[in-house]
């Protein structure tokens, strides 16, 4: 009998940190590699966000919180979702947790029982399926095409719901296309979701402040208000404040699925790190000029991205309409020799070929439940994205 639990079976490791790791090595051995597998910007954090973090630390903010988190942030968290969202909700809706992975990590060991199904529109975030895995639910995937904007429609919807589902789990702007949902969509999606009322809709809205070209972005309970009471609102400071190893994430939703959700969190971490807390009041409080400016690179980076990819023998490149990620197919490169003399059968073999030739990391697209295609962060400096596609360029140009 094996010592480890058997819910391991049911769980993947994760392939974005898997790139990310196996890029790090090779750097340290001294290969040239550039890894745009990390979903991290690489704008430092705001001085106004680390100078209140000093003070915290300064004024001796350093002891135990509340496990759901201290009441300042509530109170910054309510009035962002009441000024930017329109969404109202009171201290006991709002979790605080150590990022946004908890805090669904959390939401699902909370609700799901044996069998439970949750919907997961593909392609997915990877940690979303295993997370539902681990807390013994069934991940049902609804595959979402490039040629349907990578995005769920109120059929396929439809079609997925059954008796035992128990969450859907929509993400706008999406990890890994940046694929946005305007509010016609969403609209279209809640039309359906009021007709079952056993389903409840869990929001992933980190990437929210991350949109190009005029969207408008727009979130379930603030577009349907009547499944204000089945929603779970998610997001965080981690992407739009360039504060990913700050570690803070937070939700709003419903009174007793918070308390659940609190009550996991008490038996597992307890409260999120104080001095970090008390930066994000501060990001969410403060300036936030510095948002659009950081967008208005991004853009640039992206438009160049699309661009130069869609330049690449076999690759073909929608272009997102928001977050980090664009979301290439490879399919054109199926079937050819690489110059390793490897045969490409699949994109996890594009993928590794492509960082052993050319030193570029990123990830294969059935990690995140749809190929053959990668995912490419361009959340990294211009000089190297444009480094990195002119190297995909020539390695797709070298396949026979």
């Amino acid at each position: 009998m094996s010592f480890l639990a058997a819910a391991l079976d049911r769980v993947k490791p994760s392939a974005t940190i898997a790139v990310t790791d196996k890029a790090r090595a090779l750097k340290a051995a001294g290969r040239n590699v550039i890894g745009l597998g990390a979903g991290e910007p690489d704008f430092d954090t705001p001085a106004n966000i680390k100078l209140a973090a000093i003070r915290a630390i300064e004024a001796g903010k350093t002891k135990y919180t509340a496990v759901d988190g201290i009441p300042e942030l509530k109170d910054a968290i309510i009035a962002k979702f009441q000024r930017e969202n329109g969404v109202a909700y009171k201290p006991n809706q709002i979790i605080v947790g150590t990022g946004g992975k908890q805090v669904l990590y959390n939401a699902l060991m909370a609700t799901i029982n044996p069998g439970d199904e949750v919907i997961i529109p593909a392609p997915y975030w990877v940690s979303y399926p295993e997370m539902v895995a681990l807390a013994g639910g069934e991940p049902v995937p609804v595959v979402c095409t490039a040629a349907s904007g990578f995005k769920l429609g109120a059929e396929a919807l439809e079609r997925a719901i059954t008796p035992k589902t128990k969450w859907v789990i929509l993400c706008s702007p999406s990890n890994p296309t940046g694929a946005a949902y305007t509010r016609a969509e969403l609209k279209a999606l809640t039309d359906v979701l009021v007709k079952h009322p056993h389903v409840w809709v869990m929001t992933d809205d980190m990437y929210e402040h991350l949109v190009y070209d005029d969207f408008q972005f727009t979130t379930v309970a603030q577009v349907e208000p009547s499944l204000y009471d089945r929603t779970l609102t998610v997001n965080g400071v981690s992407k739009a404040y360039c504060m990913t190893g700050w570690r803070i994430g937070y939700a709003g939703g419903p009174a007793q699925l918070i308390k659940a959700m609190s009550t996991i969190q008490s038996q597992s971490t307890s409260n999120p790190c104080s001095i970090a807390q008390w930066a994000s009041v501060e990001a969410l409080n403060g300036p936030q000029d510095f948002i659009p400016a950081n967008n208005k690179v991004f853009k640039e980076r992206r438009d160049l991205v699309v661009s130069m990819l869609n330049q690449a023998n076999g690759i073909e490149c929608p272009r997102p309409e928001g977050a980090f990620y664009v979301y290439p197919s490879c399919a054109g490169t199926i079937g050819k020799k690489a110059p390793s003399g490897n045969v490409i059968g699949n994109d996890e073999q594009f993928v590794t070929e492509l960082l052993e030739t050319e030193g570029v990391a990123v990830v294969q697209g059935s990690a995140f439940g749809l190929g053959p295609a990668f995912r490419i962060s361009y959340a990294t400096k211009t000089s190297d994205l444009e480094d990195a596609c002119k190297r995909i360029q020539r390695f797709c140009g070298n396949l026979r």
